[in-house]
């Protein structure tokens, strides 16, 4: 059995370690995990990892933010993962520093890459697993709080919850986005 995971961020080296590229983040923690590196691929950097039977196919699109969307669509096509199957995993400024939150569907909330899939894959009935970055900006300081690094104490706390991500990021290939729901969600 087939999965997507899509971590959501920016190429390039200034986009490392910022708010916005937390999906990449989680990604290389799966695929570090397990002894794994990227490739680069069509529409992005790609990683396959076995896991309890399961395939993932890990991506990070190479599109931009704003058009994650064909990059999405791209190895859903190609590698025939329906949209149950797919998890994308992204920055949330609307939840506190740290909170994560998976969702079997939803709305883009604002977020041009979650709302560059849905135009793409026809439907806002995909899984998502969002990752609190708080929103200690002043007004009109939204793009450039999103893409600043994290803070010293962020920082400090952003390993253990870089591994809950992964760890439900797991759970949601083997247990089903509902079951993971229920235990990572409010963690």
């Amino acid at each position: 059995m087939k999965y997507l995971i899509a971590g959501l961020g920016n190429i390039g080296d200034n986009y490392q370690f910022t708010r916005h590229n937390i999906g990449f983040e989680v990604l290389d923690a799966l695929a570090g995990a397990s002894n794994l590196s990227f490739s680069p691929d069509r529409y992005g950097d790609i990683a396959e990892l076995k896991h309890k039977g399961r395939t993932l196919i890990l991506l990070k699109p190479s599109t931009f933010m704003n058009l994650s969307g064909k990059a999405v669509r791209y190895w859903m096509e190609k590698e025939k993962i329906p949209v149950d199957r797919l998890l994308v995993i992204t920055d949330d400024l609307a939840l506190p520093f740290g909170t994560i939150r998976m969702r079997a569907k939803g709305s883009d909330g604002g977020h041009n890459g979650l709302k560059s899939i849905q135009e793409l894959i026809g439907t806002t009935a995909y899984p998502r697993l969002r990752f609190g970055i708080g929103d200690e900006f002043r007004k009109g300081h939204q793009v450039d709080y999103v893409l600043s690094r994290w803070s010293d104490d962020e920082a400090e706390k952003l390993g253990e919850r870089i591994e809950r991500c992964r760890l439900a990021t797991l759970d949601f290939t083997t247990v089903g986005v509902a079951r993971a729901m229920n235990t990572y969600n409010n963690t």
